[in-house]
């Protein structure tokens, strides 16, 4: 199964997101995050208006590996807290996430967005 393109699961579509809304969806028992740590998750991100899917590591294969320095505002200061083998959903208004930067044309410029978060690893 392909996630982008689809609606993320679970999710009702936002109007405008004021600020960062973190949920635990599970609260994983390993290791915490702490900030400024290098992180392996799997993700799937989506757009906050409609609720479809731009992009998800699922769609690779492989979970991704970065540092929480190297990455939007609405990560690095959402996934500090989490617990390996935790789900978390960021809800990212757009001057944490790229604001009028749009890094792909699924992206509007100035877009709420949410991301699914599974932590797998703390590097």
């Amino acid at each position: 199964m392909k996630y982008e393109g689809t609606k993320l699961p679970n999710f009702e579509p936002i109007e405008k997101v004021d600020e960062l809304q973190k949920t635990d969806t599970e609260v994983g028992t390993g290791a915490e995050v702490q900030a400024g740590a290098t992180v392996m998750v799997h993700y799937t991100g989506a757009l906050c208006k409609n609720g479809i899917i731009f992009q998800s590591s699922h769609d690779f294969g492989d979970p991704i590996t970065f540092p929480l320095s190297g990455v939007i505002a609405g990560w690095t200061e959402g996934v500090p807290g989490m617990k390996v083998g935790g789900t978390r959903r960021l809800i990212i208004p757009a001057e944490m996430a790229y604001g009028a930067n749009s890094p792909a044309s699924n992206i509007p410029a100035n877009s709420d967005l949410v991301f699914d978060i599974e932590l797998i690893a703390i590097k």
